[in-house]
């Protein structure tokens, strides 16, 4: 077993510890932001677990719900727990309600994508093949690699084939997700920041939020490496992005201690000089 095969089940076993974790302090206080992290979290694991799968044999099924939960809505839903956390709960009702049939109609054009199983290859990373790539008209192939050209838009094209074909609608939307959960997630690690210094409260929350963040653009950055053809990064990103999380998510769910968020009463203050 090779790194790339043993990473992912390193990060499953961190998410569904963590998911646990997530669920269990939901029923315990009931609150939304708690439920939203619970759900993004869980998609996370879903997606890290048909990872693992995926590095010894293939299932259609699993790589649907590999590049739906893990690429398309994680850190959306993510993203929305910090949403219910740091803004008043209408934005969040709203915000959810969109969410929900944005995510709704993602599940339906990614299980109606025609998958090109014949191009699966169980030697290499599924993060280095699933989807088909163009390649520019000067740009050399990697070594090792079958390209395949085919007409696309009148044109003759030359491609390294992948799982998901060129121009499916699903990869349109990962765009579209991915930003809104980076921007709640990098805007409530920023907004929580300016609280603190404003009000001086809610320094678990700074720390806790700033840590999402970081795991957030952890598996952003690697998301993006792997958009380019740098796949291997994919799986130590997630794992950074899970202990990240991980760490931020205690911090920042951990009731502050009254002495960090409250003045002095007078006669402690008097009784200290």
């Amino acid at each position: 077993m090779n790194l790339n095969q043993l990473l992912p089940f390193v990060t499953t076993a961190i998410m569904f510890l963590f998911v646990g974790w997530v669920f269990l302090r939901y029923s315990q206080r009931r609150s939304a932001h708690m439920l939203m992290w619970g759900i993004g979290l869980a998609l996370f694991a879903i997606g890290s677990f048909a990872e693992a799968y995926s590095a010894f044999a293939f299932d259609p099924l699993v790589f649907r719900l590999w590049y739906l939960c893990g690429a398309v809505l994680t850190a959306a839903w993510i993203g929305q727990g910090t949403v219910y956390l740091l803004l008043r709960k209408k934005w969040g009702h709203v915000t959810l309600a969109v969410l929900v049939l944005l995510s709704a109609a993602a599940a339906l054009i990614m299980f109606t994508t025609d998958l090109q199983t014949q191009n699966f290859d169980p030697a290499r990373p599924l993060s280095d093949q699933y989807a088909t790539k163009e390649l520019k008209p000067d740009e050399p192939a990697p070594a090792g690699t079958k390209v395949v050209e085919i007409d696309r838009q009148g044109q003759r094209v030359r491609t390294i084939p992948g799982i998901i074909p060129l121009g499916a609608p699903i990869r349109s939307t990962t765009a579209i997700f991915n930003i809104y959960g980076t921007l709640a997630l990098v805007g409530g690690a920023l907004y929580s920041t300016y609280l603190f210094w404003r009000k001086r409260v809610m320094g678990n929350r700074v720390i806790g939020n700033i840590l999402i963040a970081a795991g957030a653009l952890s598996i952003a950055s690697a998301s993006t490496l792997t958009r380019l053809g740098y796949g291997g990064y994919l799986y130590l990103g997630e794992l950074i992005a899970a202990v990240a999380m991980f760490a931020g998510f205690i911090i920042a769910s951990r009731r502050a201690q009254d002495s960090l968020e409250r003045e002095p009463m007078p006669a402690q203050a008097a009784s200290s000089t």
